[in-house]
């Protein structure tokens, strides 16, 4: 999967990376200046410069060989990339306990099992008075192949319909490239319950609507009400004591 993905994200991050997920983490994280941040599920790397452009330092781990590869290669100068699991960072060399300022899931944390194993191994990683940034889709309104949009006529209303909610789904999903994922979904209470029982109190919140827009026609006014009002993505910040 990482050649199909790294083609489709680029260095530069995908539309929903640039336009709304970084800028959203971003909001929450709040990367000062000395400030050593640590990216989980990096991926192509392409959080780096923003953090680099903080004057903070920056290091990535992903469990993908050939992403960590990509990422060196295009954003080798804005910090250091390294192979690890996001569930076991105490084996990772580069990870030291304590060692870092903030820890960040972008877009990645609903790719990774069991949560509560990567909270803890974030944790784990974060200095006292750390944080934890989580951007992801909006498990309350995106469940994979148990949500999607509605068209109620009589209101003349665009509707989100949520077939499951609570139950934890290991979603299998489309096959690029010659392989193929799992979404995992969790309710949102996963999330913050997970974080407390790793000592983290959740301080910081933050619902992103999408930026997609509808050509004019009848149900416009509609379209653009439901996309300005039901989120996709949902960002959390949380502190450890």
């Amino acid at each position: 999967m990482a050649d199909w993905y790294a083609g489709w994200v680029g260095a530069e991050g995908s539309e929903h990376h640039r336009r709304l997920a970084i800028p959203a983490l971003l909001a929450l994280l709040k990367p000062a200046a000395g400030e050593h941040v640590l990216d989980v599920g990096c991926g192509p790397g392409v959080l780096a410069p923003h953090v680099t452009a903080a004057n903070a330092r920056y290091t990535g781990v992903d469990a993908s060989r050939k992403l960590v590869a990509f990422a060196r290669r295009h954003h080798g100068a804005h910090g250091r990339f390294v192979m690890g699991d996001a569930t076991r960072l105490r084996e990772t060399r580069e990870v030291a306990e304590g060692g870092f300022d903030a820890a960040v899931f972008l877009l990645s944390i609903q790719d990774i099992d069991p949560l509560e194993d990567a909270l803890a191994s974030a944790a784990w990683a974060l200095r006292p008075g750390g944080r934890v940034v989580l951007l992801m889709t909006h498990p309350c309104f995106r469940v994979p192949r148990q949500s999607g949009w509605g068209w109620d006529t009589q209101r003349r209303l665009r509707y989100r319909r949520i077939d499951r909610y609570l139950t934890r789904l290991a979603v299998p999903m489309k096959g690029y490239g010659g392989g193929a994922t799992r979404s995992y979904h969790r309710p949102l209470s996963a999330y913050v319950n997970g974080l407390a029982t790793c000592g983290l109190l959740v301080d910081g919140v933050h619902e992103i609507p999408t930026f997609k827009t509808h050509p004019p026609g009848p149900n416009a006014r509609a379209e653009r009400t439901a996309m300005r009002e039901i989120p996709l993505f949902l960002g959390l910040r949380a502190v450890k004591p």
